[in-house]
């Protein structure tokens, strides 16, 4: 009998630490590969989440931080190789992320990123 009640506490403990992982991390943290090959990793917290480039010629360089939760976001995102910075969001949708930034409102830009 001792070993029936060791058994259901083992698998207790199990199921506990996969649904708590389920539901530590936003959509949106991870690591995110563009058309081009670049790697970008979304980490944070609190609702704050920043992009850095992991490879490639901006390395180590930031595309900007976003805030929501769920799978919108919404924040700045820097256009590295021009040098600028557009009101951006991000959608998730399970390994797709389609990011777009915007002048004005009106002039804007957007790509799909696939979950690495």
């Amino acid at each position: 009998m001792n070993k029936f009640f060791s058994t259901i506490a083992i698998a207790a403990v199990v199921s506990a630490g996969s649904l708590s992982a389920s539901f530590a991390a936003e959509p949106i943290e991870g690591t995110w590969k563009r058309n081009d090959g670049t790697l970008i990793k979304f980490s944070g917290s609190g609702g704050r989440y920043c992009g850095t480039v992991a490879n490639g010629k901006y390395k180590g360089k930031s595309i900007g931080c976003l805030r929501g939760k769920g799978n919108r976001y919404d924040g700045s995102i820097n256009v590295l190789s021009e040098g600028k910075t557009y009101t951006g969001k991000a959608v998730v949708s399970g390994n797709t992320m389609k990011m777009s930034g915007c002048v004005l409102k009106v002039i804007c830009k957007g790509e799909n990123l696939r979950r690495q």
